[in-house]
């Protein structure tokens, strides 16, 4: 009877064992994600927000007014961070990710202080100017942003983060006059080829 009862024992510890290896397994594949990258950017996404910041560069450029110039800049905006809001949502959906837990979590709060200190800046700058300093602001501040969000995410967004940097501080110095220019070279064109690398590296 005692070596049956040994057996047993013995079956039982391998059980313990087996379950407890199952736990610590699930605990770190859990941690594992919820410190893994945030891939749900979406290049296209970012690609088509390029775009329509090519076209809000060229109207802009052409308004003489400070208001005009203006709304033309804050409708684009309007229109990218809508743009870009959906393509995160149907890419994560794509991924089985959560937009709101884990690393997209962290990527939105990394994100989120720079843009509200744009908002507040702009703010402040139009009531008390001077406007032709926003280009290099908002490029500095919005760069700000994608490089701390971009702690989070793949390796292509905070590189992203890096040339609005330089870029924005190549404006913020340079004339008024090559504010649009700029602006379409960063939110337009440094949009469309990081989006396209996003895109190709990272599935779409």
């Amino acid at each position: 009877m005692r070596p049956a009862r040994s057996h047993q024992r013995a079956s039982d510890d391998v059980h313990t064992l087996h379950v407890r290896a199952m736990d610590n397994l699930a605990y770190i594949r859990e941690t594992m994600e919820r410190a893994g990258a945030f891939t749900a950017v979406s290049g296209w996404g970012t690609v088509l927000a390029g775009s329509t910041a090519l076209v809000a560069a060229w109207v802009a450029s052409s308004r003489t007014a400070t208001a005009e110039w203006l709304a033309v800049w804050l409708i684009e905006a309007v229109v990218a961070f809508t743009i870009g809001g959906v393509a995160f949502a149907i890419k994560a959906r794509a991924a089985g990710e959560v937009v709101l837990s884990g690393p997209g979590r962290k990527f939105l709060l990394a994100f989120a202080p720079a843009m509200l200190t744009g908002a507040l800046v702009t703010t402040l700058l139009v009531r008390t100017g001077p406007v032709d300093r926003l280009p290099g602001i908002w490029m500095l501040l919005y760069g700000t942003a994608v490089v701390a969000g971009g702690t989070y995410s793949v390796q292509a967004v905070p590189v992203l983060g890096g040339c609005f940097l330089a870029l924005g501080g190549v404006a913020l110095f340079a004339p008024a006059s090559w504010g649009d220019p700029l602006m379409a070279a960063g939110f337009g064109g440094l949009h469309i080829l990081f989006g396209i690398w996003i895109a190709r590296k990272h599935g779409g």
